[in-house]
């Protein structure tokens, strides 16, 4: 057998050796920021829909009507960036606020190609009433999890999306 050494052989042996020490010591999700972060996040998501969804809007509609009442007009690019959202998950969450009359597009004056965004009335309407289950909402994950760490996290959530 020619056990003579090449670039690729060694490089194989290399993945090799690697590949078992990092395969027997296991993964804790105790170590996993992603983990714990879509984990807390299904957890408070479920909170929020629970209340929103009697009003009939979910918690990624309810988002994109708060933003549509403090902003009218946006795009579809300014609506996603102010989100962090990806556009094609943004048009999913806007068809059926659309559909149901919550939410307009008009044609941008400067841009016929370009759609701007606006709450209708009866999105207004939902709006203000779904506003009332957010606060419910709200109250109740910092009634849990305790009023000042809330705005803490809250701080340190915006801080990292912001950068």
């Amino acid at each position: 057998m020619n056990f003579t050494h090449t670039p690729l052989r060694d490089l194989t042996a290399c993945i090799r050796t690697y590949r078992l020490q990092f395969m027997s010591k296991p993964i804790s999700h105790d170590d996993c920021n992603c983990f714990a972060l879509r984990q807390a996040a299904r957890y408070v998501t479920q909170i929020y829909e629970r209340h929103l969804g009697q009003v009939g809007v979910t918690a990624a509609q309810f988002t994109i009507l708060a933003k549509l009442a403090r902003k009218r007009g946006l795009t579809m690019v300014e609506l996603a960036d102010t989100m962090v959202m990806e556009r094609t998950t943004l048009v999913r969450a806007l068809k059926p606020l659309q559909r149901d009359g919550l939410v307009i597009s008009e044609s941008s004056p400067h841009d016929g190609r370009t759609f701007q965004f606006s709450l209708s009335d009866a999105g207004k309407k939902t709006f203000e009433q779904a506003a009332l289950a957010w606060r419910a909402a709200q109250d109740e994950f910092e009634g849990k999890f305790g009023r000042s760490r809330a705005k803490a996290l809250r701080a340190e959530l915006f801080n990292l999306t912001s950068s």
